[in-house]
């Protein structure tokens, strides 16, 4: 069965947020959309509605709300004009396949983002109201799956920030008051890549690959997020991700600037930018493990991001004297060495969920297909 198309314009009211990230509040009462893909906290809210909200540039990503809420002047607010002929649910699933081809759509350096008309100009297929909410409900219950499986690997991943407070404290308020070290004192060297050209595109296993900020703002090292270079191209020394790594995005949008993440194997053929630090600590004074969850810590980065320098929100820069200069608790090396035994032990339970999502996901993904295809 084929359905008739109409311009996602003509069904929706389309605006966008218009605060800076930096507006967040830690522990605010409302949720607070940026182009991230959780989002941040806030005490006050602009929107109450029903809306699906894409993020306008960065990690582009769709979320679903309803209620009170603030949101980035980059993220695109998309608001049903009539309920009688588009159902919420049903649209915000259109857009959580239609993000694959803003990606593709997505213009910029650096830093890539979608224009409005990007949005209103995609052809959205309109089965009968009745038929929206049918293909919607099969959705949520294969969505339904996947996030159960998310919410068990988010469930573990609260567990170890957990026993990390438990064991260190609040490495801001440092209350078990451990001895304070510059970071420069606690770091034996830092290492920066250098930025190839290269196509954005899949990277087969023997080619070489760049990689992109994004390979690290989620706070997971994700390899495929890389764009492939020429070995003819490759004229300098490389630095490679290798397990056990701590790196760390010096330059990105305000809320997503000083992203940290644990590479958890070797690989051969990526190397790093010059946008992406690897930090190596002294062996007899710090762990990876250790300073990964000082770095991420929510009220430490805020310190990080004032650091940051930039003519505008699109694109902040830290650099390396001032992240250096900051002070960090150091708590005893054997203290440390039992949380990364943790650490390690906890992501070998949360890759074994991983494992089940990536096979409800693809599920997923292909009823979703089939779904503005008709064949649902």
């Amino acid at each position: 069965m084929s359905f008739s198309s109409t311009l996602l314009g003509n069904l929706t009211k389309i605006r966008t947020g218009k605060l800076d990230a930096n507006a967040a509040n830690h522990g605010g009462e409302y949720p607070f959309f940026t182009c991230a893909r959780e989002p941040l906290a806030i005490n006050r809210y602009a929107y109450d509605c029903d809306a699906i909200l894409v993020a306008g540039n960065g990690d582009l990503n769709v979320k679903h709300y309803k209620g009170k809420f603030e949101a980035y002047q980059r993220t695109y607010i998309i608001e049903v004009a009539s309920e009688s002929k588009l159902d919420s649910r049903y649209l915000y699933y259109f857009m959580f396949k239609y993000v694959e081809k803003l990606r593709e759509l997505s213009i910029g350096g650096v830093i890539k983002y979608i224009k409005l008309g990007m949005l209103t100009g995609a052809k959205i297929p309109l089965p009968p109201l009745s038929e929206q909410k049918r293909i919607a409900a099969i959705l949520d219950k294969s969505d339904d799956i996947r996030r159960k499986r998310q919410q068990a690997i988010k469930l573990t991943d609260e567990s170890l920030r957990a026993t990390f407070l438990d064991m260190f404290g609040d490495p801001v308020n440092n209350p078990k008051k451990w001895k304070l070290n510059k970071i420069d004192q606690v770091l034996a060297q830092i290492k920066a890549g250098w930025s190839a050209k290269g196509e954005n595109r899949a990277r087969e296993p023997q080619e070489w690959g760049v990689l992109k900020v994004s390979s690290i703002t989620s706070g997971r090292f994700l390899p495929e997020e890389c764009k492939v270079v020429e070995s003819s191209r490759i004229k300098k020394a490389m630095v490679k991700p290798e397990k056990g790594d701590l790196l760390f995005s010096r330059a990105n949008t305000r809320e997503l600037v000083a992203a940290t993440c644990l590479v958890e194997r070797d690989y051969e053929k990526l190397f790093l930018p010059d946008k992406i630090w690897k930090m190596i600590p002294k062996e007899n004074i710090a762990c990876s493990e250790y300073l990964k969850f000082v770095l991420s810590n929510e009220r430490f980065r805020d310190k990080i991001r004032k650091r940051a320098t930039g003519t505008s929100g699109s694109m902040l820069n830290v650099s390396q004297p001032k992240v250096k200069n900051m002070s960090i608790p150091v708590p005893p090396i054997k203290l440390q060495k039992i949380f990364s035994n943790i650490l390690w032990q906890s992501y070998k339970v949360r890759n074994k969920f991983e494992k089940n999502i990536g096979k409800s996901l693809y599920l997923f993904n292909a009823l979703t297909q089939r779904a503005f295809r008709g064949e649902l």
